[in-house]
C-alpha cells in the first residue's frame, strides 16, 4: 500500500521547486493532489495559470489525480477556496503543505514597508489562514497532518532577509502553538526547515557558500515523512533538510544560575559578571 493512498493533499506552491518535488511525490504515493500555484515571480509579482497547470498535467500523465488552483494563500478567500477545492474535487482534505513564498530581500535599513508587509502576508499570514481553514475541516474529518515551512534564516538569522527571516521564526511559533491547540482533534502540526537551490534561492550568496546537491527532490520526501502515517506519534517538530543531511531543530535554554540573595533581584553589574554562567548549556 502506498503512503497516501486515498488521501487528499493541498500543496501550496507547488508549480515549481520544493513544492512541485512534492506534489509529484505525494502523487506517486497514491495521493490526490490540490496543486496550488498564484503563478507570479520570485517577488510575488503577476501571475499565470501555468505553473500549476503544468504540474497537474505531469501528475495525470503517469496516472495520478490532480486539481489546480490559483488562489492566493495570503487571503481568508483564498485559503477558503483553496480548502474548498479539496473538497469539492475529491471530497475532503487529509494534508496540507505550507509552502508558498515570495523574496523581497533588503537589508534592515532600507528595507520599505511594503516590502516587509508582503513577505509576511504570504510566508506568515499565508500558512495561518491555509492552517486554519484546513484544521476545521480535518476537525470533522477526525484528523489530518499539516506541514508548515520555516527556514535557518528564521531560526538562526540571515543578512539582508528581515523579513523572510521574521516571516519565517513566526511559522516556527505558529507550528509550536497549533500542533499543541490542535493534537485533541488528531491533527499533526509539523514544519520542514529546508535548503535547497530553487527558483527562489539559486542566486542567494549563502547558496555560494554551501556545497553538494541541494534538490528539491531531497525536501519532498520529508514532506512525505511527516504527512504520513509513518510519522503519527509525531507532532510539534521542526525537521531540518539540507541535501543528503536530515536533522531536527530545538529551542535550548541554558540550565541558567540562581541569586539567593537580596530577595533574587540581579542587578545589571551583576549579570555582567556571571553572564557565561547564565548563558552555559
Amino acid at each position: 500500500m502506498s503512503l497516501l493512498q486515498g488521501k487528499t493533499a493541498i500543496i501550496t506552491g507547488a508549480g515549481n521547486g520544493i513544492g512541485r518535488a512534492t506534489a509529484l511525490l505525494f502523487a506517486a504515493e497514491g495521493a490526490r493532489v490540490v496543486v496550488n500555484d498564484l503563478g507570479g515571480s520570485r517577488d510575488g509579482a503577476g501571475g499565470a495559470n501555468s505553473a500549476a497547470d503544468a504540474v497537474v498535467a505531469e501528475i495525470r500523465a503517469k496516472g495520478g489525480q490532480a486539481e489546480p488552483n490559483y488562489d492566493s494563500v495570503a487571503t481568508p478567500a483564498g485559503a477558503q477556496k483553496l480548502v474548498e477545492t479539496a473538497i469539492s474535487k475529491f471530497g475532503g482534505l487529509d494534508v496540507l503543505i505550507n509552502n508558498a513564498g515570495i523574496l523581497r530581500d533588503k537589508t534592515l535599513l532600507k528595507m520599505e514597508l511594503a516590502m516587509w508587509e508582503s513577505v509576511l502576508a504570504v510566508h506568515l499570514t499565508g500558512s495561518f489562514l491555509c492552517t486554519q481553514a484546513a484544521a476545521l475541516q480535518m476537525k470533522e474529518r477526525g484528523g489530518g497532518a499539516i506541514v508548515n515551512t520555516t527556514s535557518i534564516s528564521g531560526l538562526l538569522g540571515n543578512f539582508g532577509q528581515a523579513n523572510y527571516s521574521a516571516a519565517k521564526a513566526g511559522i516556527y511559533g505558529l507550528t509550536r502553538t497549533a500542533s499543541i491547540e490542535l493534537q485533541r482533534y488528531g491533527i499533526r502540526v509539523n514544519a520542514v526547515a529546508p535548503i535547497a537551490k530553487t527558483r527562489m534561492t539559486e542566486d542567494l550568496p549563502m547558496m555560494e557558500k554551501i556545497e553538494g546537491t541541494l534538490s528539491p527532490e531531497h525536501v519532498a520526501p520529508a514532506h512525505l515523512f511527516l504527512a504520513s502515517d509513518l510519522s503519527r506519534d509525531v507532532t510539534g517538530t521542526v525537521l531540518s533538510v539540507a541535501g543528503a543531511r536530515m536533522s531536527v531543530y530545538k529551542v535550548v535554554e541554558s540550565a541558567g544560575k540562581y541569586k539567593e540573595s537580596d530577595g533574587g533581584v540581579w542587578t545589571a553589574s551583576e549579570i555582567a559578571e556571571h553572564f557565561d554562567t547564565i548563558g552555559k548549556l
